[in-house]
């Protein structure tokens, strides 16, 4: 009975600082250049299941309440499956029984959410919020590439210039606080 109230506590609180962060710096978070702090956050299934249902449901309730209905299922969904590679790639590179993450999972593990969110948000903003011209450019294909480009590259900025240091100051704190 613990290990659930601790799994589904964990989870929860990640969900609500993922959706309070996203909800606190919206006009950073919903631009075609996507700068979401909250994405930080999606290095955790990396040291903890618990972060998957937690980073999809806290991505779930951000863009209920700031998005649209195409933002909540795919963005979400998106969201999700990021967290389930991620948390598969930290439990592929283990370093040891000590349960801490080796420098590959540390380069690897921020890789699946700016992936998943290069391929999909194009479509979210296009679809969703009619962002259908970015920089002059209004054929489809060429908006969803833009679209793919700086989303990707805004993911990748905040996933590893924040998830990174996130990721080695929680791999730091495992060694003398039971964390999760």
């Amino acid at each position: 009975m613990k290990k659930e109230i601790r799994f589904i506590t964990t989870a929860a609180m990640i969900a609500a600082l993922y959706a309070a962060l996203t909800m606190a710096l919206w006009e950073i978070s919903s631009a075609g250049i996507q700068f979401r702090l909250s994405e930080a956050l999606c290095v955790l299934p990396a040291f903890t299941p618990a972060a998957i249902p937690g980073l999809a449901i806290g991505c779930a309730v951000a863009n209920i309440i700031g998005g649209t209905w195409v933002d909540v299922v795919f963005g979400s969904l998106a969201t999700l499956l990021a967290a389930f590679c991620t948390y598969f790639i930290g439990r592929a590179f283990r370093a040891g029984k000590a349960d801490r993450l080796s420098a590959g999972s540390l380069i690897l593990s921020p890789l699946p959410p700016v992936l998943f969110n290069a391929a999909v948000i194009p479509f979210v903003l296009y679809y969703g919020y009619g962002v259908t011209s970015v920089f002059g450019i209004t054929n489809r294909a060429g908006v969803l590439g833009l679209h793919a480009l700086t989303v990707g590259a805004g993911e990748a900025a905040v996933c590893y210039i924040l998830g990174i240091p996130l990721m080695i100051a929680v791999n730091r704190i495992r060694k003398n606080v039971d964390l999760f």
